[in-house]
């Protein structure tokens, strides 16, 4: 599993013209799911994720967690994610999961974020999808 956070001030998802998600500052997060994970995976990635301290403090330092600003957390299912890129000019994508386990998986890990805290969106997972957002910093960081 693989998680690429990114510190965001402002993120959004649409499908078929319509916005499905959507938050002010927080955590744009795009969620591969790959072969082999499991709800262990997704418990210790979202444990992660809301602990993973990416926000400055007032001296500038990155001391803060999204649940400490008060941010929003977007998650988005990408497959791409677990492409494998090694070999050749075109990726593969043998180690994804199988769409049913990915779903199953990444509702998984919204659910567990959800447990925790509450200012959470989703994309929709297997969607053609919009996603824009103004990444703060740059700050960007992959959680695996």
């Amino acid at each position: 599993m693989k998680v690429l956070v990114q510190r965001a001030l402002g993120a959004s998802v649409v499908v078929d013209g319509e916005t499905i998600g959507e938050i002010d500052h927080g955590q744009l997060v795009l969620v591969g799911i790959e072969k082999g994970d499991t709800e262990a995976d997704t418990q210790r990635l979202a444990d992660k994720l809301l602990k993973y301290r990416m926000f400055s403090d007032q001296d500038g330092k990155m001391n803060l967690n999204v649940q400490q600003v008060g941010g929003g957390v977007l998650l988005v299912s990408q497959f791409t994610l677990a492409a494998e890129t090694k070999k050749g000019l075109r990726p593969g994508f043998s180690t994804a999961a199988v769409p049913t386990e990915g779903e199953r998986l990444f509702n998984d890990f919204v659910n567990q974020v959800r447990a925790q805290y509450d200012k959470v969106e989703t994309g929709r997972f297997g969607a053609d999808m919009k996603v824009s957002f103004t990444n703060d910093g740059p700050v960007t960081f992959m959680l695996n």
